[in-house]
């Protein structure tokens, strides 16, 4: 039976979020813990988020994946919701979460939450973003992120129940933040799956991009959300265009490597 004083910890991974940084913290100051991990930040992330919470760690950058599970490693509540930097918790959200970790006989081993996600100060209601659910809150114990570089994901162990009330998302706004962002996920996906020997073919190149782009503005119906959408899904299909074409260089030069030894 789950005390009505459970303790939520609330991870955070940082580079260089300064713009960002100061209002995620502050939509989740109601946690009885803050966790952040830091990669080296440039900027005044790390002086802003000491004011939050005690436990900053900066440490050199091993992924995504690793830098929260580093971060789990250093949690003492007993639930763990994780953010990224450009998401805010509503209050809405934040009371909810607290009347689920506190409710007697729980279920449930973690909640995945909806999205309410804004490209260019836009809500994006079709595209396949909303309600673009994803566990967010879990027992610890009961979760732990895969290593990927980027893209990670949580694997839980156990049922996983729905809340209701949206986590905000305040994703690339403008586009000069997005391929700023665009360039340096693309690499590392293209690391991931050069470091698993993972070889693109022609397909990848022509189909996968094309099919990402009907999928989201024909299929999700993204053509609803105007020029905001049409963006959004042209820019998502060069993503995977990039993505797979820094894999197919990758692969290039290991062989350039391989025949030079």
């Amino acid at each position: 039976m789950e005390s009505p004083l459970a303790r939520l910890s609330v991870i955070v991974i940082t580079k260089n979020e300064e713009p960002n940084v100061r209002e995620c913290l502050e939509s989740a100051k109601w946690a009885d813990e803050i966790i952040v991990v830091d990669a080296g930040s440039t900027d005044k992330t790390v002086q802003i988020a000491r004011k939050f919470t005690r436990n900053v760690f900066v440490r050199p950058w091993e992924g995504f994946g690793r830098a929260k599970n580093f971060a789990l490693n250093h949690c003492s509540g007993d639930w763990i919701l994780w953010l990224d930097a450009d998401e805010r918790v509503a209050p809405e959200l934040a009371t909810e979460i607290r009347s689920v970790i506190s409710s007697g006989d729980q279920p449930f081993q973690g909640y995945s939450v909806p999205r309410k996600a804004f490209f260019l100060g836009k809500w994006i209601r079709h595209c396949g973003w909303y309600p673009g659910r994803v566990v967010r809150l879990f027992r610890k114990g009961s979760g732990s992120f895969t290593t990927h570089s980027v893209h990670e994901r949580l694997t839980l162990r156990g049922k996983e129940g729905k809340l209701k009330t949206d986590l905000l998302h305040f994703t690339d706004p403008s586009l000069f933040h997005y391929f700023e962002k665009f360039n340096r996920y693309t690499s590392l996906a293209a690391d991931d799956r050069a470091d698993n020997g993972w070889r693109p073919g022609a397909g990848d190149l022509l189909l996968r991009p094309l099919w990402t782009f009907f999928r989201m503005y024909i299929f999700k119906l993204g053509f609803l959300d105007g020029v905001h959408g049409f963006i959004l899904c042209s820019n998502s299909a060069f993503y995977v265009f990039t993505k797979y074409a820094k894999s197919w260089e990758r692969t290039k030069e290991t062989s350039s490597r391989g025949t030079y030894k």
